[in-house]
């Protein structure tokens, strides 16, 4: 169970999550530093809710202030600057 993507666009799994909270990140921007979660395309729109959930859940504490997800980012090529 703990082998299940959470973040499918930095490949992020549920166990290495849960290790970032239990390490003492108690929101969003504490779990991005630490394993790059919510930082890949979607800029978190996929994740963000369920990171939300597990630090709820592991901490017993509310998240009072939540995260925004950026929205994505289209690459461009150099040349058509």
């Amino acid at each position: 169970m703990e082998d299940v993507i959470i973040c499918r666009c930095e490949g992020i799994r549920l166990s290495e999550m849960l290790a970032s909270i239990r390490e003492g990140a108690s929101a969003v921007p504490g779990v991005k530093k630490r394993n790059r979660a919510g930082m890949g395309y979607c800029q978190g729109r996929v994740c963000q809710r369920v990171i939300n959930e597990l630090i709820e859940s592991e901490t017993g504490q509310p998240t009072s202030t939540l995260q925004r997800a950026q929205s994505p980012v289209r690459p461009i090529a150099l040349r058509d600057i």
